[in-house]
């Protein structure tokens, strides 16, 4: 494994990956220093957790219609999961996490209408204060991605019955 130097934080890498911001990969996990005197031991969180976090996070704001992944690999994988019925709620969240610090990337599809501005700033503000509420770890990027628009009359068409 690499250890890779970022600032005053040290992340190991998987297999000698690097990342963009010297954190490691969702497949990893990551001891949190405890800062109580009185510790019994370590606590250890699975990026995999913080994923579901951003995952679920995301989810709550009004005006995101879904969390999703983007390419043929997350479209053989969410429908592997739908089928195994699997858990999605990291789907279309990628995480890095460091000792003290995590950042996040996630594609959204949009209900049409919503100030896209206004939503990505209420996903981020409600990302960072779940996962620095939940793992202690301090938040230093979400990046958000919108990748599509959801037309709510689009479900109404499919709801009525086509009498020809």
């Amino acid at each position: 494994m690499a250890e890779t130097r970022t600032g005053d934080t040290t992340a190991t890498n998987v297999a000698s990956q690097t990342s963009q911001r010297g954190l490691t990969p969702i497949e990893a996990s990551v001891t949190v220093p405890n800062d109580s005197k009185t510790s019994k031991g370590k606590t250890t969180i699975a990026n995999s957790v913080v994923a579901k976090i951003v995952g679920i996070a995301a989810r709550e704001i009004d005006g995101v219609k879904a969390v999703v992944g983007t390419g043929a690999g997350a479209t053989i994988s969410g429908l592997a999961t739908r089928v195994t019925r699997g858990d999605t709620r990291s789907q279309g969240v990628s995480v890095e996490v460091g000792e003290r610090e995590a950042a996040a990337s996630i594609n959204i599809i949009a209900y049409y209408g919503v100030s896209i501005p206004q939503l990505a700033d209420a996903i981020r503000r409600n990302i960072i204060d779940r996962v620095e509420s939940m793992t202690g770890l301090s938040v230093v990027a979400v990046d958000i991605a919108i990748i599509d628009l959801y037309f709510e009359e689009d479900e109404k068409e499919e709801e009525e019955p086509r009498v020809h």
